[in-house]
């Protein structure tokens, strides 16, 4: 089972667990059978003279984590027996979760992320699993129909969607998950990680606030300091 975890400072966020093939395999079939998430297997990296490239030969955004074929939605498994067949054949292919099924994710910049968690502990709000990228991105796990809604939401609050670093992922799209490395700088690691706890999803009307207030705050001092 999944074990219970605090909030994780950035400095402990930025280390990086060896990925190993068994490591994927296993929690691919946990996320299927323990949370009920469809998962499919993406890219992985590989060692090309000396350096790690994505397992799909080009310069990709994404190297090692994104999907291998456009039909991917239809390859996505919420059978345990199927994600272990699935990672069996490429066992170091990345877990990528479908959006838009039994979840979204709002996604946020690092910081802008951290700082809502804080608001949102001292707030006593209910949250669902929150994955932290290398890149720096946050993803907080939410009810479907947060891509429809959350435009609105922020429009509320007072702040133009357009103009905050807060973006959402539905239907159509996907998020790596732990312990998925990408582009050879580090791995996706759980920031609140999936307990029996945060089984039930928080709407994104819930959050909504804390986090557009972090990404405002975000914005404002980056227009401050280019000023």
């Amino acid at each position: 089972m999944f074990t219970v975890e605090e909030t994780i400072g950035v400095t402990e966020a930025a280390q990086i667990p060896q990925q190993r093939g068994e490591l994927l395999l296993d929690n691919a079939v946990r996320y299927a059978e323990e949370r009920h998430w469809d998962v499919f297997p993406g890219t992985w990296l590989e060692a090309v003279e000396g350096r790690e490239r994505c397992s799909c030969g080009a310069e990709c955004a994404v190297p090692g984590a994104h999907a291998v074929k456009p039909d991917w939605s239809t390859q996505a498994t919420g059978s345990g027996v199927g994600a272990r067949r699935m990672w069996s054949k490429t066992p170091k292919a990345s877990i990528l979760l479908p959006t838009g099924r039994t979840f979204d994710a709002i996604e946020v910049s690092e910081s802008a992320g951290f700082l809502a968690l804080a608001r949102m502990e001292r707030m006593d709000l209910t949250l669902g699993p929150v994955t932290c990228t290398p890149d720096r991105r946050m993803f907080f796990f939410v009810l479907p129909g947060a891509a429809t809604k959350v435009p609105d939401l922020v429009r509320k609050l007072g702040w133009v969607p357009g103009a905050i670093d807060l973006a959402t992922r539905g239907e159509g799209h996907y998020v790596a998950a732990p312990p998925t490395r990408i582009g050879g700088v580090g791995a996706v690691q759980w920031a609140r990680r999936p307990t029996p706890a945060n089984r039930w999803l928080p709407d994104a009307e819930e959050l909504i606030s804390p986090l557009a207030y972090a990404c405002g705050r975000e914005a404002a001092e980056a227009r401050t300091r280019t000023q």
